[in-house]
């Protein structure tokens, strides 16, 4: 069942790129919950995925010598809720906008970002994520105040 969780039932094992591949799996409920019960369900949301995503990552990664297994997708789910929770409500243009951004902090991965990433466990592989999400809802957050109102309803 971990391993299950751990690669979002199976959206772990697609190719190329099973990072982009559980982002978008998380894509789609994590906009249905924003669009039905705003942000702070979808915080809410992430805290779940975090806790489920660490227990389960910590078991997979007791029984495999990778650090860093590229089927673990359960941190790039809990990272995009996070990024979606800079936005005040559902929109397809801030959903793909939070998708976009937080891709590119998680593969680019600067400052605590890689940080993060370069610590070798459970947390380390979790906390990633959370931080790139997190640098997207800043960003998300700041578009706000720049961009044409309809652009985040």
């Amino acid at each position: 069942m971990t391993r299950a969780i751990a690669s979002l039932f199976g959206a772990g094992s697609l190719r190329p790129g099973p990072g982009t591949w559980g982002s978008l799996a998380a894509l789609v409920p994590g906009a249905a919950l924003l669009a039905l019960a705003g942000p702070l369900a979808v915080a809410g949301g992430a805290v779940l995925l975090t806790a489920v995503g660490w227990w389960a990552t910590t078991r997979e990664l007791a029984r495999t010598s990778d650090a860093d297994p590229q089927w673990i997708v359960i941190d790039e789910a809990a990272g995009m809720w996070v990024a979606m929770v800079g936005l005040p409500a559902f929109g397809w243009v801030g959903v793909l906008a939070a998708f976009a951004l937080f891709r590119l902090f998680d593969i680019t991965k600067p400052g605590p970002v890689g940080w993060a990433d370069r610590q070798g466990s459970a947390t380390g592989l979790m906390l990633d994520d959370l931080i790139a999400g997190a640098l997207a809802a800043l960003v998300l957050w700041g578009l706000r105040f720049v961009l044409p109102p309809e652009w985040f309803p």
